[in-house]
């Protein structure tokens, strides 16, 4: 899928703890307070009635209770069923029991508005079933969201469509305000991290997103604490850096069952400070990094950010 990249601890600091997954035991920085409060059920309410998914459930993400609270959040399009495996995602693989929902653009651009929203990100399940990846299913959210709430800025996080060069076209001839793909992990890696998945061509489909919108800022994200070296993150920064991408995010894998892949190290908070002043030596125009940053983190300030630095 398009996600989030990083999975909800399993250990919180309000009592609600269960069986840690990986080999080892997690370090203090990885405990999170969870907030439920007011509009963290009013949004919960607002999400079940209009039948939608969030990657913030979907992914675990462990910044959803103090992302709700605060009335942001990131909708997931085309299903809660990814057509791909990718070993550190906890959404459900398998096969659609059917086409995306045509009338889905318009429940998020409700929801947008009923939320209140003046940021929202939508990301998907890979749909490699259908033939344009579900691309204009993203556009006329996109759309949707523009006519019911005019003020509001729309980020995508997109799957690769499978290096497909039209569908990328019909997402940004849409002009969100910031388009992500996330390359996640080293190219190393990339056979056991993201099967289905080849780590040139998210690079490429980077680099054309750039090219087909220069004034869009694009964006991508990776995990760490997955077996990769620390010159191995630093020349995928490079790789970015030289095909425009504008931000990046880095954050800590955090494995979401025990069939899902190891984590191989905790990444201390030191270490993601360094990756941050790196990128923003290397040209990033911001550069979002810590053991709990996700992708759609902070994203209108990353977004803010981007504009900002010329």
């Amino acid at each position: 899928m398009a996600s989030q990249f990083n999975i909800l601890p399993n250990t919180t600091d309000c009592g609600r703890d269960t069986p840690p997954t990986e080999l080892h035991p997690r370090p203090p920085w990885l405990k999170v307070r969870f907030f439920g409060g007011e509009n963290y059920q009013d949004l919960k309410g607002i999400m079940r009635h209009l039948a939608l998914h969030t990657v913030c459930e979907s992914a675990r993400c462990p910044n959803q209770g103090e992302c709700w609270e605060h009335r942001t959040a990131t909708f997931m399009i085309l299903g809660d069923i990814c057509t791909r495996a990718c070993g550190f995602c906890a959404v459900t693989s398998g096969r659609p029991s059917g086409p995306p929902d045509e009338d889905e653009p318009g429940r998020v651009a409700q929801a947008v508005e009923e939320m209140r929203l003046k940021y929202a990100v939508v990301t998907s399940v890979n749909r490699d079933d259908q033939a344009d990846g579900g691309a204009k299913i993203f556009a006329r959210a996109i759309v949707a969201i523009r006519a019911r709430v005019p003020d509001c800025k729309v980020e995508v996080l997109i799957p690769d469509f499978r290096g497909d060069g039209a569908a990328l076209e019909i997402v940004v001839a849409a002009c969100p305000d910031v388009l992500n793909h996330n390359l996640e992990t080293v190219p190393r890696l990339y056979r056991r991290v993201r099967p289905g998945a080849v780590y040139a061509r998210s690079l490429a489909l980077l680099h054309r997103a750039k090219q087909l919108s220069p004034g869009m800022p694009v964006k991508t994200g990776m995990m760490l604490g997955l077996g990769e070296t620390r010159d191995e993150v630093l020349r995928a920064m490079h790789d970015l850096v030289t095909q425009g991408t504008d931000i990046l995010t880095l954050g800590q894998y955090l494995q979401p069952t025990r069939e899902h892949l190891p984590v191989v190290r905790f990444v201390h908070p030191q270490e993601f400070a360094e990756y941050k002043q790196l990128g923003r030596e290397m040209g990033f125009r911001h550069v979002e990094s810590g053991p709990l940053v996700r992708s759609s983190y902070h994203a209108f300030e990353q977004e803010q950010a981007a504009h900002q630095r010329v």
